[in-house]
């Protein structure tokens, strides 16, 4: 006889040993599993870059909604055969991880200039270190299938060599410059930030009105306007005609100025006093204005956030800081129109600290995305509408291959999204002012004394020369995470044959937020540098809220829910179910510790269906193939039953697993992932459960045929429901074999009997009849009752399943007669042309 289970499902006595098996078979890596035949040398690759979590970091909910997914599609294509990789690692995380060893330090009542750089980052590196073990292992609590062996980090030696060398090729292309260019300043952080890194956060405080000579300005950051001396009108503005072209002297905050008036159609006559002024150092707009119009541009605020020499009186102080100070100057002069005191303004703050940025004009390293350069084109997987040495821009990389279909993105509809970003892109500030990181490949020296010029050295390695010196900023980390998934593959060795095998990559899923931040610059560089796309296709994960629809926050404690808390408390598959199902993609969703017990509730179910199944069938026949005496391999165990033969229980349970199994694999490849587990479920518990089960009760001899259902519905769950239908395989079919590893079912290729769901359909309608005819009258459940049908033309069917009608519906005597009369102490319903009359004399006063 076939193992029975245990009583109960516990999976804190199960996963951690269940996962041990799956690291130790090697199966994780596809490697392994060609060699020991689980899929073939010629299958088809599958490949997904795991977005790499913050080293420093731990498992956070918006995680283990990525991990879910994608060990879903990972399991999935394994068992379909694929050369299926999954590439683990961690991202070093610049600007967070050097905030973190900084607070350290800062209790130990140093600063990293106090270690200095070389000692600092050793620092650094032994706490990353220490935090990635962390990491690991809650990304191996929730069953990450992860081929360990190729595990990357974005600062290791290999991804240097990589971001160096890309730095090399996008210098020598001229794509990357060094310049004075506004930047987004956090004088917090001491560092720049893209403009993708840069937050708003909507506060409510003052709009000030100044009398600026023959205007009236506005401004929410008075102290910005120290050194404004033009004012921008539209052209067609006919208030402001006599003024355009003019010059004037007027007073303002230092005293004395000569203003003048220039007529351009980026004012906007509805905004305001449809007159502006502009501060060119501290403004990208206005940068761009003072260098079309060639005006002074002067520098008020510094690093720090204090005023520069400029600002006279007011230098060295802070400017936020002195802005009520140079308000009430202005109003002491006259100068002060009105005040709103209720404006609504966006704030721009770092995504990081939270702290106002400062547009500031600072000699950067650039990312030049509208140069045009010679294209590579790839060999193996060119980009359409583009030909080899072909002039093009990265922009246009960007655009063509999200255009033409190359690059599906999912849902459809942050298509939109992207190309707005793309259309308006501005060249990219890729230096940082930290040590952590990688340090830009850039070296200096002084090449003539009298003039005080310099030569400049690029490379992968330090030039050999005595008397150079490195650039001392840091890459942008996205620079490192956008090589990811051609650096993970061996690149910048093109000869490596994991890059020849698996990039393109198949999938790329993350969280939508950063469609910006990483998505399009993997875009960028994997068409930059391999002359193809990084992935075919990008699905974007919804966010968690919590139940009530709020940001889960730290602050709040009471909003966040840990997922390791959870697995432990509910399992691991309770909580990967909460986090597939009932969820669409690119959106919001709520996840409450209600919806993930029900999800432990039903991981209960099927533990059930499968210990009533192990005691109900006989030991299956175990037929090894001929390569099973192989450790490890799966094992073929008993094949499908006919589905055009037994009874018509037996038609419509095979018929439906059929189908189930058919859209449940449309719907994976669909990425539909929340309607294949709901059409799963259904079948389990709907179905199978409640009906099938309970059938076999009455019928008996459905060995066969509940092994072969158990079996089917196992794999199909797996994906979704790893440890527990590891654990029910191996109790039920022991053996060395995995689950993980065993064949996706495949759809019966037989002429299925349309009939038997019409037909079986009407068995269960007359029993939910006389089931809800025992609701409505209050029945007591333990009542047996006797029924007379008038079947019809259905007699033959109705008198065939006789036995199945009287023990679902609780009945003590069941007569089906062609037509039958209703008597005076029956009620009836009518269900499929057939009457159903119910006698209740003596269950009903």
């Amino acid at each position: 006889m076939a193992k029975e289970l245990p009583k109960a499902y516990e999976p804190q006595k199960y996963e951690d040993e269940i996962y041990k098996k799956w690291e130790e078979s090697g199966f994780f890596n596809p490697d392994v599993c060609v060699e020991k035949g689980i899929c073939k040398k010629e299958a088809k690759s599958f490949s997904i870059m795991l977005p790499p979590p913050n080293a420093t970091g731990s498992l956070h909910i918006g995680h283990a909604m990525m991990l879910a997914i994608e060990d879903l599609i990972i399991r999935y294509h394994r068992m379909r055969g694929d050369k299926t990789l999954w590439i683990p690692g961690t991202d070093h995380a610049a600007i967070a991880t050097n905030a973190v060893v900084e607070k350290q330090l800062a209790k130990e009542g140093k600063t990293k200039n106090d270690l200095g750089r070389e000692k600092y980052i050793e620092r650094v590196k032994e706490y990353i270190g220490n935090s990635q073990n962390n990491i690991r292992n809650q990304v191996r609590k929730m069953g990450s299938s992860l081929d360990w062996s190729r595990e990357a980090y974005t600062w290791d030696d290999e991804r240097n060599l990589a971001v160096r060398t890309m730095f090399k090729k996008m210098y020598g292309d001229g794509l990357i410059y060094r310049g004075y260019r506004i930047v987004n300043w956090c004088p917090h952080c001491h560092s720049t930030l893209a403009d993708d890194e840069v937050e708003y956060k909507e506060q409510k405080t003052k709009f000030y009105y100044f009398k600026y000579g023959p205007v009236i300005i506005g401004t929410a950051r008075p102290e910005t306007k120290f050194l404004d001396k033009t004012i921008i009108v539209h052209p067609e503005d006919n208030r402001y005609k006599k003024l355009q072209g003019k010059e004037f002297d007027m007073e303002w905050i230092g005293g004395k100025i000569k203003c003048n008036v220039i007529a351009d159609a980026v004012s906007d006559p509805e905004f305001g006093t449809g007159a502006m002024t502009i501060t060119p150092a501290h403004s990208f707009e206005d940068y761009e204005l003072a260098k079309k119009y060639n005006l002074s541009i002067v520098q008020i605020i510094d690093e720090d956030g204090n005023f520069t020499e400029a600002a006279g009186e007011f230098a060295g102080k802070n400017a936020q800081e002195s802005r009520e100070e140079i308000v009430k100057i202005l109003a002491s002069k006259g100068l002060v129109d009105h005040i709103d005191e209720n404006y609504t303004h966006n704030l721009s703050v770092c995504y990081r600290c939270k702290n106002t940025i400062e547009p500031l004009l600072s000699k950067q390293w650039f990312i030049d995305v509208n140069k045009e350069f010679g294209f590579s084109q790839s060999k193996n997987h060119p980009i359409a509408g583009f030909k080899d040495g072909q002039k093009v821009t990265l922009k246009k990389l960007m655009q063509q291959v999200v255009n033409n279909g190359q690059i599906e993105i999912i849902p459809e509809r942050f298509k939109a999204t992207y190309f707005h970003w793309i259309d308006n892109l501005r060249d990219w500030c890729i230096s940082r002012q930290i040590w952590v990181g990688h340090q830009i490949p850039v070296w200096y020296r002084s090449a003539n004394a009298h003039d005080k010029s310099e030569e400049i050295y690029v490379g992968t390695e330090a030039p050999k020369e005595d008397g150079w010196k490195q650039e001392a900023d840091t890459l942008d980390t996205w620079f490192s995470s956008g090589l990811w998934t051609f650096s993970t593959l061996g690149w910048p060795s093109k000869d490596t044959k994991d890059l020849q095998v698996y990039h393109p990559t198949s999938v790329l899923e993350t969280m939508f937020d950063i469609l910006f931040f990483w998505v399009a610059r993997m875009i960028m560089m994997s068409t930059y540098a391999l002359g193809e796309i990084p992935f075919e296709k990008v699905y974007l994960h919804a966010r968690v809220l919590d139940k009530d629809g709020e940001k889960m926050s730290k602050s709040k404690p009471e909003t966040m829910i840990d997922p390791l808390v959870v697995c432990k408390q509910y399992g691991t598959d309770a909580v990967r179910l909460s986090l597939l199902m009932g969820i669409t993609p690119g959106s919001d969703i709520r996840l409450s510790e209600d919806k993930i017990a029900g999800f432990r509730n039903f991981a209960n179910k099927l533990w059930n269906i499968a210990r009533f199944v192990s005691v109900v069938i006989a030991s299956p026949e175990v037929a090894k193939q001929s390569s099973g005496e192989k450790a490890g391999l799966p094992r073929r165990r008993c094949a499908p039953p006919r589905n055009d033969s037994g009874t018509l229980a037996d038609k419509w349970v095979l018929n439906r697993l059929n189908e189930t199994i058919k859209t449940v694999t449309e719907n994976i490849e669909k990425f539909n992932f929340s309607l294949a587990g709901e059409q799963l479920r259904d079948f389990t518990w709907n179905e199978l459960a409640d009906w099938y089960l309970e059938i076999s009760k009455i019928e008996k001899n459905k060995d066969g045929i509940l092994n072969y259902i158990l079996e089917t519905i196992l794999k199909l769950w797996h994906p979704f429901m790893p440890f527990v239908t590891e654990q029910i395989w191996g109790e039920i079919y022991g053996g060395d074999g995995l689950l993980m590893v065993e064949k996706w079912p495949s759809v019966i290729a037989r002429r299925p009997r349309a009939d038997a769901a019409i037909q079986f359909g009407l068995i269960q309608n007359i029993i939910t009849g006389i089931r809800s005819l025992r609701a409505d009258y209050k029945i007591d459940p333990a009542k047996k009752l006797n029924v007379v049908i008038s079947a019809g033309k259905m007699v033959k069917l109705l008198v065939g399943n006789v036995e199945i009608i009287k023990g679902l519906a609780r009945l003590e005597d069941l007569k089906i007669e062609k037509s039958a009369a209703k008597s005076a102490d029956c009620v009836g319903f009518v269900v499929g042309g057939a009457e159903v009359f119910v006698d209740l004399s003596g269950a009903v006063d």
